[in-house]
């Protein structure tokens, strides 16, 4: 007898970092709550992921898509000059993408953004507005 599947949940730490955008056919989109960086995160929903090579191939071609199209979208909404994607998961062990927009002269620049200072929250009602520009960049 097969094993049940289990539910694709969103990591505790994820979901308490960052707001919803939405979700693409494979990912559910995140914007990290840090406004020093126009910085949105990619989870697939797929239960029990850890590493990239977890992925089945057809989804890791969805994947680099999805990534594509929003860090394209990101970087027209925050005219960012680079966009930097990674996948680390030593503090989150769930697998997930970060996508963020970086510009000479940002708080971090030209290192990277992790642990780079300490992180500054939109102000009320800014992560959820730049989430809804996303979304609408999206089609979502």
């Amino acid at each position: 007898m097969m094993a049940p599947m289990t539910a694709f949940a969103l990591n505790e730490q994820l979901a308490n970092d960052c707001s919803v955008v939405g979700d693409l056919p494979l990912c559910r989109v995140l914007l990290i709550n840090d406004c020093r960086f126009p910085w949105a995160i990619l989870v697939p929903r797929r239960a029990g992921l850890v590493e990239l090579t977890d992925l089945p191939p057809a989804d890791r071609a969805r994947l680099i898509e999805e990534t594509a199209e929003v860090a394209a979208a990101l970087k027209k909404l925050s005219g960012a000059e680079k966009m930097n994607i990674g996948a680390l998961g030593n503090v989150v062990r769930q697998f997930h993408v970060h996508v963020v927009g970086r510009s000479e002269g940002d708080d971090a620049w030209p290192g990277p953004v992790w642990g780079a200072g300490a992180r500054v929250p939109y102000a009320e009602g800014a992560a959820d507005a730049c989430a809804r520009e996303l979304r609408r960049a999206l089609g979502l």
